[in-house]
Parts: C-alpha cells; sequence; structure tokens
C-alpha cells in the first residue's frame, strides 16, 4: 500500500512548502484510518529534508518516482523510502533507502544485530543493513511484478546522523553491508551517486504503481517448508524482531556455558512467526550440533511436520527433534543445550496418562536454554498453565536468568495490522482504538447461514487444499462415540449437516483431501495455519444490548478443555463464568486467526450476527 506517491519534482515542491511531514500524515491517516504519533511525524520532517539534498541534482531525472512508508504486503511493515525508474540498460529499478536518525550504536556479538538508543533505552535492534536487505527479500518473495516481471530492487541504507567509523561498518557487519550497502552522514554524495546508477532515467512512478498492482503470492506454509530449514536453507527472511530472537536465543548458548540456566520468553500474537522462528532455532542449533528439541502440548503440529519430514529423515532423527511436552518427566538436569517450547500457552501441570509435576518445571529444569514461545491469549483450556508469570516464578526457583522479547512482525491475516486490535475489540477481550474493520484491511466476510458458509469454504479449496471449516465445541461428537454416520453439527433451517473431523485422520485432519467436508474445533488446528478459514460461532459466545456474554454451558460435554466447569457452576456461577469466560473468548480469536488470506464466519445467534455486521465498515 502506497502513502505516499509523487515524482521528484512534487516531492521537491512539498518538501520546500515546509509542510511535507503533514502531508504525509495526513495521506498516512487517509490510506489506513489510523493517526501517527507526533515523534513520528517529527522523524518526518528531519529526515525528509535530507532526502529533499540528495535528489537535489539534475543527474536525477525530475520525474522520477518518490514513494513514502510503502506498506510491504502481505506483512504490516514499512519501507521509509522507494525510488523508481529506468537503468542504463533499460531495467526498471527500485532503490530501496532504509532511514536512519541514529547518532550512535554499539557493535554486538549477535550476527545482524547492533544496540542503539530506542525510545528511553539502549536496545539490540537489527543492523540497518540487514534490515534493509531483509525488506527487499520480502518484496521480492511475495509481489508477482518482481518475480515475475522483472522489476528489480536495490536495498541501501541511510544513517544521515550518523558519523562513528567502525561500528555499524564493523567488519562483523561485512556479509549484511555488502547485500545493501551502507551509507553514513558524511556518505551523502556516494549514496546520490547510488541512486543514479540505478535511475537513468524517471518512469513517473510507473514501476512503483505495477508493485502496487502487482499479484500477492500466497504465503509459504511452515509444514511445506520444514525439511528445507531443518537442511539448512533460509526459506523465510526474518525480520526486524524475529531476527532479533533467533540470535538471542542463540547467544544464550555461550551465555549458558558459564553455567548459569538460562530462560527466554517471547510473546507474540497469531501469525507473528513464534512457529517460524522457533523451527530456524531448531535447525541452527542441528546445523551447529547442539542438542535440542522441539516440544508442543499439542500434537497437531507435530505430526503434519514428521508427516512432511517422512522420506527426509529417518523416523528416529524426527523423533529426536520432536517430543510433546509431557516427555520430560524423567529428563536429567541440563540434558539438552536447548528446549524449544512452541505454543507454550498450552503447557499443563502434568499429562493425564503420563506422571510428572509440572511441565513448565520440567522443561526449565531439562536445558541450559529453555525458549518458551507464547501467546497468554490463545490459553484454551482450563488446564493451561503457561503463562509468563507461571515461568518466571520457575525459573527464579531453578535458579535461571531471565530475558524476554515480544514478536510482534504480523504475517498472518494478509499481514492486516489492524484485524487482530479489531478482533481483540469485537470479542471484548481488550479496548482497542479500531471500532470498525475496512474491507481494504482484511478479507473478513460474514455469513448468512451455514449453508453458505461451507459452499464458500469449498469454493475457496479448490485452488490449493487450504480451506478448512472450524467452530467452538458447541455440539456432541456423536459419530466418534455411537453412530459413524451421523451429522454431529446440523442446521435443519438452511438444509446443514456436517460431522467433526473424523477420528482416522487424528491430527492429520487439515491435510486430508476429504476433510474440507468436515468441521475441525480448536485441537485440530492450534498452532496451524490456513489460507482460508470459515468459522462457526456457537450458542457459547452470543451478543446481547451490545455486550458480549459467555456461557460455559453451551459447551458440548464432550468438551474436556473446560472440564470440571459444571460442578464449580453449582457451587458459585458467577466465579464459573467468569474463570471459562477468557477461554471460550481465546478459542474463538484462535480460530477467527487461522486463515492468512481470509476468514468466513458464521454467527448461530441473529443477534450476535447483526452485531458485528455493524462493526464493519461496509455493513456487510
Amino acid at each position: 500500500m502506497i502513502v505516499y506517491g509523487a515524482t521528484k519534482k512534487k516531492f521537491v515542491d512539498d518538501v520546500m512548502s515546509n509542510d511535507i511531514e503533514n502531508i504525509v500524515r495526513d495521506r498516512y491517516t487517509q490510506a489506513t484510518g489510523r493517526h501517527v504519533a507526533p515523534h513520528e511525524v517529527l522523524s518526518w520532517r528531519h529526515s525528509l529534508q535530507f532526502v529533499n539534498n540528495l535528489l537535489a541534482d539534475n543527474g536525477v531525472p525530475q520525474n522520477t518516482g518518490v514513494f513514502i512508508e510503502y506498506h510491504i504486503q502481505p506483512t504490516a511493515k514499512r519501507i521509509d523510502l522507494l525510488l523508481t525508474g529506468i537503468g542504463e540498460r533499460e531495467e526498471r529499478n527500485v532503490v530501496l533507502v532504509e532511514l536512519k536518525q541514529w547518532a550512535e550504536a554499539e557493535v554486538t556479538e549477535m550476527d545482524g544485530i547492533v544496540k542503539t538508543q530506542l525510545g528511553k533505552a539502549v536496545r539490540e535492534t537489527n543492523h540497518p543493513s540487514y534490515q534493509a536487505w531483509s525488506y527487499a527479500s520480502l518484496l521480492r518473495e511475495f509481489n508477482e511484478a518482481l518475480y515475475v516481471g522483472g522489476i528489480r530492487v536495490h536495498p541501501c541504507v541511510y544513517a544521515h546522523n550518523f558519523g562513528q567509523k567502525g561500528v555499524l561498518d564493523h567488519p562483523f557487519y561485512k556479509r549484511h553491508v555488502e547485500r545493501a550497502p551502507l551509507f553514513l552522514k558524511a556518505d551523502a554524495l556516494r549514496l546520490r551517486e547510488f541512486i543514479k546508477q540505478h535511475i537513468r532515467k524517471g518512469d513517473d512512478g510507473q514501476v512503483m504503481f505495477e508493485i502496487e498492482k502487482g499479484k500477492i503470492r500466497p504465503s509459504k506454509m511452515l509444514a511445506e517448508s520444514i525439511a528445507s530449514m531443518l537442511q539448512g536453507n533460509e526459506e523465510f527472511v526474518m525480520i526486524d524482531d524475529q531476527k532479533l530472537v533467533l540470535e538471542k536465543a542463540m547467544s544464550l548458548v555461550k551465555r549458558a556455558e558459564g553455567g548459569k540456566k538460562q530462560v527466554f520468553l517471547v510473546e507474540g500474537g497469531p501469525g507473528t512467526g513464534k512457529s517460524v522462528v522457533a523451527v530456524n532455532l531448531l535447525a541452527r542449533m542441528t546445523g551447529e550440533r547442539r542438542l535440542a528439541m522441539y516440544v508442543t502440548k499439542n500434537q497437531a503440529p507435530r505430526v503434519i511436520y514428521e508427516q512432511k519430514l517422512a522420506g527426509s529423515l529417518k523416523k528416529s532423527e524426527i523423533g529426536a527433534l520432536f517430543k510433546g511436552s509431557a516427555s520430560f518427566t524423567k529428563t536429567q538436569p541440563n540434558a539438552f543445550e536447548m528446549l524449544i517450547a512452541d505454543e507454550a500457552h498450552r503447557l499443563n501441570l502434568r499429562s493425564q496418562y503420563i506422571a510428572g509435576e509440572n511441565q513448565v518445571m520440567e522443561l526449565i529444569r531439562g536445558a541450559r536454554v529453555t525458549v518458551f514461545f507464547l501467546d497468554e491469549d490463545q490459553r484454551v483450556t482450563l488446564k493451561d498453565i503457561g503463562t509468563r508469570e507461571e515461568i518466571e516464578r520457575w525459573a527464579k526457583k531453578l535458579g535461571a536468568e531471565i530475558h524476554r522479547e515480544t514478536l510482534a512482525s504480523q504475517f498472518r491475516c494478509n499481514g492486516a495490522d489492524g484485524y487482530l486490535p479489531w478482533l481483540d475489540n469485537a470479542l471484548q477481550i481488550r479496548e482497542t482504538a479500531n471500532l470498525f474493520l475496512s474491507p481494504a484491511e482484511f478479507d473478513f466476510q460474514m455469513m448468512d447461514t451455514a449453508t453458505a458458509l461451507r459452499e464458500r469454504i469449498m469454493e475457496l479449496n479448490k485452488k490449493a487444499n487450504k480451506a478448512r471449516m472450524v467452530a467452538g465445541y458447541c455440539w456432541d461428537w456423536v459419530s466418534k462415540k455411537r453412530d459413524r454416520t451421523a451429522m454431529d453439527i446440523r442446521f435443519p433451517e438452511c438444509g446443514f449437516a456436517a460431522q467433526w473431523n473424523l477420528d482416522k485422520d487424528g491430527s492429520l485432519w487439515i491435510l486430508a483431501p476429504e476433510s474440507v467436508r468436515e468441521v475441525g474445533c480448536i485441537h485440530t488446528c492450534q498452532g496451524l495455519e490456513l489460507d482460508h478459514v470459515g468459522v462457526i460461532v456457537g450458542p457459547d459466545l452470543v451478543v446481547r444490548d451490545g455486550k458480549v456474554v459467555t456461557d460455559g454451558r453451551k459447551r458440548s460435554s464432550m468438551d474436556t478443555s473446560i472440564h470440571g466447569f459444571k460442578g464449580k457452576f453449582a457451587e458459585d456461577p458467577v466465579a464459573a463464568q467468569k474463570m471459562v469466560e477468557p477461554i471460550i473468548k481465546n478459542t474463538y480469536r484462535t480460530l477467527l486467526t487461522r486463515g492468512m488470506k481470509s476468514c468466513s464466519v458464521y454467527f448461530t445467534d441473529a443477534e450476535t450476527r447483526a452485531h458485528f455486521k455493524g462493526l464493519l465498515k461496509d455493513n456487510r
């Protein structure tokens, strides 16, 4: 998405009006519907004056395209500056410029990571050259105009306030600077020549408009890429906070060699790349011949990864890399160099079938470094204990150093950084400024019947077998217990009848071609991703007079996620409802964020359906 686009001539005029920062601010608000923080407006005023100085050369054509704050689809990342034009051999070029106002920084021992003042503290962050290169890689990877149309991207960095030598240009970062040249405070003339080298003729911004119209390539699925990743291939470019988490986790391995346990908490919402970073971390550790294991409580991701690895690894090798969270009850202290707990919010005290004391404790005890990837808003059963508080409690008890980072880079839901806050507000999980959802932000479709929902999912599934229906567990699984031919979920008024996911597919339900006719639940899709998801919201979540109301009594008695609720309800109804409310809301939040490209939803309750329609800007 283009926020500001103009020719060089128009850009210079806007700068000379001494109002360029407000022009960009207004365009940003118009394009996104969101406001900009004052400090960001000030940064535009400062940096864009330096850009204007760069372009003040007759060798840079007047009709060169100038684009500010370009949003990379399907992520929520923004590129500071893009310049477009035609090269010496008539090739169509884009110069991607990462603008930095840094004045000082420090070298670290982590690949592609530096320290600098960010906000009110000195923090670790990506080296600007790595950042520019990763953004260029995202463009090349996702946009058809580049990977088919032949448009070339040339990334670079302009740190126009940075005068320190031997820091950003330290030999340790040579590989990154070679991929995205670095221009410091004294290098403006060199940067100008770099621009002129790639832009000999202007294009009136036509190249950028081709990129804007370019078809977005379907995102890679983690499960499909896992074998290649474990063989050391860089299937996913780590961007911003993802790269920082990966390198910081690896640095803790060396730190742990001093004898002190290390615990690393990584928090992030749906689609922020938790599982991608976790598998990359496993691949890096394995590649360095360090003993590490990927751990999840939820069986579905493990089974699918194992199925995708069949044929490229021996069964014994696969088993040595992936384990359930109940597998460490008898593990000796520090037996592993690293345990990587994905979906750590799903950890329990103990397994129903395996003795144990506390899975959080057992993981920390069993490794020198334990990395927990968690999203507390995806705790979906009363047994889930994987909270920040619980992890920190055991880390302190076992004498571990605690480190924390947050993943914010958004890939799920088409990179719509407005969809998740809107969903949190709509489900009344937390208040946000995102009161309404625009169709431009994410493809969210309201369906009037369950039949219409199924028809849409069936149609979307034809392309790549990556569309499925899911629902809250409000209907008994009759076809499992009593009658294999019975329909579990019925809406006679619209002729809809379907079964829950068949037992024979187990955790591979999401891959089985015929399973598009079935309905999955939270236990068969959490931790996994689809292109398109269709969600049936049952009577356990309704809206009454504008308030979201949950009711655990509407859940099926076969649902173990709120086991014990009915007994507690008989003793204290208010306390029981308060206890189960976040579980029900988190369940639907998780189901409604499984689709990377679209979400279709059918609310079984008419008032709820009407309420959510009112939260869409076009009132679909």
